[in-house]
C-alpha cells in the first residue's frame, strides 16, 4: 500500500500510531456534491450510522451514535458535527476533518444509516386532530402536509399565521417561523407547499392560533 507522509506539527509518537492505524494515503476523493434536494434525509441526534474509510488495509466500518449535540466521535480527530447534514455532506465533513488533521490526503468516506432515531413533530391549536406525528424517513414533509395530516383547520383557525416553533440543536433559543398556510391551500401564495422553507425538522412544534373575530 502506498503511503504519503506530510510535515505535521503532531508529536512523532502520535504520528507513529497514526501511520500504523490510519496511514496517509492518496486516492480518488469522495465523488458527488452534497445532496441539496428537499427530500434528502438529514441526519439527526439518535441516528446510528456506520462510517467506513475505503481501502483494503483500513479498519472495519465503525458504528457511531449521533449524540444529543449532533456529534460523532472519530479516531484521532475527535468530535465532528453531522446533525442536519445529508449523508453526502457528512461524508465530506469527515473527510475534510482527516485532511485538516493531516492523516489523509484524499480519504474516501462512506456513511450508511444502521438505525433511524424517532423523528416526530407536533401540531397544536385550531386543527381538527392536534397531536404528535412521525416524520417520514427520507421523504420531505412540510407544514402544509402536517396541517392536512391533522385533519385541516377548524372553522375558527387563523390559517394565515401558522407558526413553526423550532429549537436548533445546542442553541436553546427557539425560532418562530410564520407561514400563511391558508393562502397556499387556496393557491394564492407564490410559495409552493413543497418549498424547502416549509419543510419540518424533528422536534418542531406547529401552532395554529384562533382567529380574532
Amino acid at each position: 500500500m502506498n503511503t504519503h507522509r506530510l510535515i505535521s506539527p503532531f508529536p512523532a509518537a502520535l504520528l507513529a500510531v497514526a501511520a500504523l492505524a490510519w496511514p496517509l494515503r492518496s486516492g480518488a476523493a469522495d465523488s458527488g456534491a452534497p445532496d441539496s434536494t428537499p427530500s434528502a434525509y438529514a441526519l439527526t441526534s439518535g441516528d446510528v450510522i456506520r462510517v467506513a474509510i475505503q481501502g483494503p488495509d483500513e479498519p472495519p466500518p465503525a458504528q457511531q451514535h449521533i449524540d444529543t449535540l449532533g456529534n460523532i466521535t472519530m479516531p484521532l480527530i475527535g468530535d465532528i458535527h453531522v446533525a442536519g447534514l445529508t449523508r453526502d455532506q457528512a461524508q465530506l465533513a469527515v473527510a475534510d476533518a482527516y485532511v485538516k488533521g493531516r492523516y489523509y490526503r484524499h480519504p474516501e468516506i462512506t456513511i450508511s444509516i444502521d438505525d433511524y432515531a424517532v423523528r416526530e413533530v407536533s401540531i397544536q391549536g385550531m386543527v381538527k386532530s392536534p397531536g404528535r406525528f412521525p416524520l417520514p424517513i427520507e421523504t420531505a414533509f412540510s407544514v402544509v402536509d402536517l396541517v392536512t395530516k391533522a385533519g385541516g383547520f377548524t372553522d375558527i383557525a387563523k390559517g394565515s399565521d401558522v407558526q413553526i416553533v423550532r429549537n436548533p440543536t445546542g442553541t436553546g433559543k427557539p425560532i418562530v417561523i410564520h407561514v400563511d398556510v391558508q393562502a397556499i391551500f387556496k393557491g394564492k401564495s407564490t410559495i409552493k407547499s413543497n418549498d424547502p422553507s416549509l419543510l419540518l425538522q424533528p422536534g418542531d412544534i406547529v401552532f395554529v392560533p384562533e382567529a380574532i373575530i
